[in-house]
């Protein structure tokens, strides 16, 4: 990374923390103090809720039990009597534990205590029961139960008291408090806005000369001149992107003189493919054929091969079109194909097997006629007996497969090797002794494969398969339409 490089992401993101701090810090203690605060004011309401539920078991609920127990009505075997007192103990023990007022806390020991002497009451009437004493007895006993109780009562009160003034001064700091904190977040939110205000004013000094920079350089480069370059800035985001537009600028450069040596060579392409259909020695040797057949008196045989020699040389100029249907790629295929059996005659046999659906299908035109000629000259003229050349295409979903197969005597493994490399590296295949007119073999293969690759656009062109059986040239082209081609 260049030294002294200053990022955007950064200056944000470190604005950002500093505003999100400023404003969350003092909300954290706020929200902090009041939850520590809610659940004291909570544990005090349980506390008192715990007080008012004891009173009036213990202020109405023991005696009336008692007095029921006293007259006979009940007895202490099935009361809970006993089972009452030792819950209220328990109460008031936790209540003491957890206290949080020191004069709650002397009210609830009392009362604990005063429970102590309750207890020895009920324990003292229980027994005059069990000794058969007269009731009078238990009766004077039943008042100072109730005396005792109305004290812890009392007491209870006093509690319940304590709690309500606790709860009432809590509530009181509490609202100070939140008043406190509302007062710190405004201050806090102007100073955050101040201070974005500045930073902001520093990133847009920092960053507005440099993208007004790039945006002038970018025109420049939209404008067609490539040779234009956005100078270095020390904004990290924008340095990369400046390097990012000086390489794209660099690769537009090198794309187009690409694009420019590819059309100089598919036009050579085109030149030499046609440069081969007016193959002199294939001319000559037609108009020979023609004239033998007149002077033999074979005038409809002179017709056909002068009218398969015109639309043969028709076709192939196309009025200066690249692409044409199936069907005018077939006739000009036949054309051939005629004039060629007429003179090789029982050597020579040959099918095109193209169904009619695809024959309406667009194709770049001369692509099938110089691989049938490769198969003719170098396959089937010089095997004994010669042979049949098969022209096929199929349909493999969006795009058709095309096949010229011979039944020649094929290639060897090394003559197959050295014309495969030869179309991977984009070099026309040298002589070989072995195989006569090898050199107008690799051109017509190379050119085909050439244009297939630079006219589609793809990366694969001639596929090609040999063995003694014979040879297999195939290649595979998308589908194209009439009104594809007039985007």
């Amino acid at each position: 990374m260049k030294k002294n490089m200053h990022s955007i992401a950064r200056e944000v993101n470190r604005s950002s923390q500093l505003m999100t701090w400023t404003l969350l810090f003092p909300a954290l203690i706020s929200l902090a103090t009041m939850l520590i605060y809610v659940s004291s004011y909570s544990v005090s309401t349980a506390r008192m809720e715990a007080v008012a539920a004891m009173k009036p078991v213990v202020t109405t609920e023991l005696p009336d039990k008692l007095w029921y127990i006293i007259a006979d009505r009940d007895s202490f075997a099935n009361s809970d009597l006993y089972a009452s007192l030792d819950e209220i103990n328990v109460t008031l023990e936790d209540l003491i534990q957890h206290s949080e007022d020191e004069e709650s806390g002397l009210e609830l020991t009392v009362a604990r205590r005063t429970m102590n002497t309750l207890e020895g009451y009920v324990r003292a009437i229980e027994q005059n029961i069990i000794e058969s004493k007269p009731v009078v007895d238990s009766e004077a006993t039943l008042e100072e139960v109730r005396s005792v109780a109305a004290l812890i009562g009392n007491m209870l009160d006093n509690v319940t008291s304590h709690e309500v003034t606790n709860v009432g001064f809590k509530n009181r700091r509490l609202g100070n408090i939140v008043l406190v904190s509302v007062g710190a977040e405004l201050v806090l939110l102007l100073v955050s806005l101040a201070i974005s205000f500045q930073m902001r004013r520093r990133l847009a000094r920092s960053i507005h000369e440099p993208i007004v920079q790039l945006e002038h350089f970018a025109g420049l480069v939209a404008d067609g001149n490539l040779r234009a370059r956005v100078p270095s800035t020390d904004i990290q985001e924008l340095s990369t992107l400046t390097d990012r537009v000086n390489i794209m600028a660099d690769r537009l450069e090198s794309l187009i003189e690409q694009n420019q040596r590819e059309q100089e060579n598919l036009k050579k392409a085109e030149l030499r493919t046609l440069q081969a259909q007016i193959n002199p020695h294939f001319l000559y040797n037609t108009l020979d054929t023609i004239v033998w057949q007149a002077e033999s008196g074979h005038s409809g045989e002179v017709i056909q091969i002068t009218k398969a020699l015109s639309d043969f040389f028709r076709i192939s100029l196309s009025s200066g079109a690249d692409w044409i249907p199936i069907e005018q790629e077939i006739k000009h295929l036949l054309g051939y194909l005629s004039i060629q059996k007429i003179r090789y005659r029982d050597i020579l046999d040959y099918e095109v097997l193209i169904p009619d659906e695809l024959r309406e299908c667009y194709i770049l035109k001369l692509l099938l006629q110089p691989l049938v000629e490769n198969a003719l000259y170098h396959g089937i003229k010089y095997k004994r007996g010669g042979g049949k050349i098969t022209v096929q295409c199929v349909r493999e979903e969006n795009s058709l497969l095309f096949s010229v197969r011979d039944t020649g005597r094929g290639m060897t493994e090394e003559q197959l090797r050295n014309v495969r490399n030869s179309l991977a590296t984009g070099v026309a295949a040298p002589r070989l002794e072995s195989m006569p007119d090898s050199t107008a073999s690799g051109f017509g293969l190379y050119n085909v494969d050439q244009r297939i690759r630079l006219y589609y656009n793809q990366e694969s062109g001639l596929v090609l398969e040999s063995d003694s059986g014979g040879t297999c040239v195939s290649f595979r082209t998308p589908i194209k339409r009439e009104e594809e081609l007039r985007v």
